[in-house]
């Protein structure tokens, strides 16, 4: 029973800064965006291949 006296306030500490990580992270921008990451993969690179050396032939 004595134990329901730190496991209730632990959890109550521990929901405390689950909550506040999740404002963080609002506020600071990690949710604007979640279309763009996913579709980036589908996107052509605009970069040349790397061409191969006359030894590599």
């Amino acid at each position: 029973m004595n134990i329901l006296f730190v496991l209730i306030p632990l959890g109550l500490v521990i929901l405390g800064l689950a909550v506040w990580a999740f404002f963080w992270a609002v506020g600071s921008g990690q949710f604007d965006d979640l279309d763009t990451p996913a579709t980036r993969i589908l996107l052509d690179d605009d970069d040349k291949p790397r061409q191969t050396s006359e030894r590599d032939q």
